[in-house]
């Protein structure tokens, strides 16, 4: 489906719903991370230049702070993309989903949990 059926708005305020859905127990212990909606993933030079992703965490996860980052470490990043969610969704409630779907993994590498893990949880 053309990526453009879905105001950037929209997408926007679907994101900000999926991050209201975090539980406040869950929520109250993300530290110093800041979310990105972009277009599309621009892959680097040593990565395959047809990789798509959804979502991207990059940062330091909880449960590999030590005393050094509270030193004026720069918030993770998750950046969601746009493009390639509307390009694998057919409705908005499928977008909502997926955007769902993407924000709760990207977080949970913030918490530490590695892919082979949310695969096994079912959020992969």
């Amino acid at each position: 489906m053309d990526a453009q059926w879905m105001s950037e708005d929209e997408f926007e305020a679907a994101v900000d719903s999926a991050l209201d859905a975090i539980p406040r127990r869950i929520a109250k212990h993300m530290d110093n991370v800041a979310v990105f909606i972009e277009d599309r993933y621009v892959p680097r030079t040593h990565e395959d230049p047809d990789t798509v992703l959804l979502g991207l965490y990059e940062g330091t996860p909880l449960t590999e702070r030590g005393e050094w980052y509270a030193a004026g470490s720069l918030p993770d990043r998750i950046t969601i993309f746009r493009e390639p969610i509307l390009e694998v969704c057919a409705t908005r409630e499928d977008v909502v989903e997926e955007i769902l779907v993407t924000v709760v993994h990207e977080f949970a590498h913030h918490f530490g949990i590695d892919d082979a893990r949310l695969h096994e949880l079912g959020w992969g």
